[in-house]
């Protein structure tokens, strides 16, 4: 029997892009439209959530509503563009993902970044051929990954089984299980690791040790 390594769909966010310094000055920027003081880097970990209305519930008390949602946005976006313009894709990333292409692996990117702002960033890094395709979120902000996760395999043409989503977050747990695929949850990102462990999926604290587990999964 022959056995090959799985497809590997990346999350872009605090994942491959190391973008956590940006995220929390645009955060506090959105804050400090409804009066909230500034969160650090490890409150923001510990309460972030997907859908991020969910998040600002958490935090404010209440969902916002339809218009304050927008503001929000806004305010957050124009931030996270001044700020990740500096910022750089995780250490040893562009390594890894070149040495999964070079030993004939498959991979892809999903992000819930805005598809148009998403990849300039892919093209700045070079990174786009490593991948056999790359979407970024086509619709409004604000939701999971789950139903884009669907539509990105099947433009793949992929089984599920044979895929494993390497993410920062519960919400890509939760996006994988929804399908029938594999995750492994890297705890350098949005999310600190105690809450990610209580998800019930494999957590790991490196790129390369997602990926050597992901190697684990043949088919």
């Amino acid at each position: 029997m022959t056995y090959r390594n799985p497809h590997l769909v990346w999350d872009w966010n605090s994942t491959l892009f190391h973008d956590l310094d940006a995220i929390i000055e645009a955060t506090n920027a959105s804050f400090a439209l409804i009066g909230l003081p500034p969160m650090t880097l490890e409150r923001y970990r510990e309460l972030y959530c997907v859908p991020v209305p969910k998040f600002y519930e958490k935090v404010v008390g209440r969902v916002p509503d339809a218009d304050e949602w927008i503001r929000l946005d806004q305010a957050f976006q124009e931030v996270y563009t001044l700020h990740s313009a500096r910022c750089e894709l995780a250490v040893g990333a562009d390594e890894l993902l070149h040495a999964w292409q070079r030993e004939g692996g498959t991979q892809s990117l999903l992000s819930l970044t805005a598809h148009e702002a998403l990849m300039p960033f892919v093209r700045r890094f070079g990174i786009e051929e490593r991948f056999v395709r790359v979407d970024g979120r086509v619709g409004p902000p604000g939701g999971g990954k789950a139903e884009h996760l669907v539509r990105h395999l099947a433009a793949l043409e992929r089984d599920p089984a044979d895929v494993v989503l390497i993410g920062d977050a519960a919400d890509d747990a939760a996006a994988a299980l929804h399908v029938g695929a594999r995750v492994v949850l890297y705890a350098g990102g949005s999310h600190a690791r105690a809450g990610l462990e209580g998800v019930g999926v494999p957590v790991v604290d490196s790129l390369a040790e997602a990926v050597e587990l992901a190697r684990t999964y043949v088919r």
